[in-house]
């Protein structure tokens, strides 16, 4: 098993900022993955997938998930999301309590 291959348990904290849990290399074969806090009308900023594929679990509040200029999304507690690679996106809160979510971002095969 290489380096990166190793089984790892990382425990969430509980506080209200965003926390980094897999940098990828040398620690995962590729993959990055954190906790985001985003408190009551905040947003993660538009940002592009490149060619990573990235997965977002929201564990508590709600918003909306903003794709490009047009489409939205509602999303919050006990829903995950799928975002295609070279795709433009925004998280924003759009709830009176903090909205927290996992992201998990991979680069997709071949590139």
């Amino acid at each position: 098993m290489a380096s990166s291959e190793k089984v790892l348990v990382i425990e969430l904290n509980e506080n209200p900022e965003n926390q980094k849990l897999l940098d990828g290399r040398p620690q995962t074969c590729g993959m990055r993955s954190g906790r985001v806090y985003l408190p009551p009308g905040q947003a993660c900023g538009q940002h592009s997938t490149k060619n990573r594929e990235e997965l977002l679990v929201f564990l508590s509040g709600r918003g909306e998930l903003m794709i490009g200029e047009k489409d939205c999304y509602q999303i919050g507690r006990g829903r995950a999301s799928y975002i295609p690679p070279h795709t433009a996106h925004n998280i924003k809160n759009t709830g009176s309590e903090p909205l927290i979510y996992i992201y998990c971002v991979a680069p997709i095969a071949g590139e």
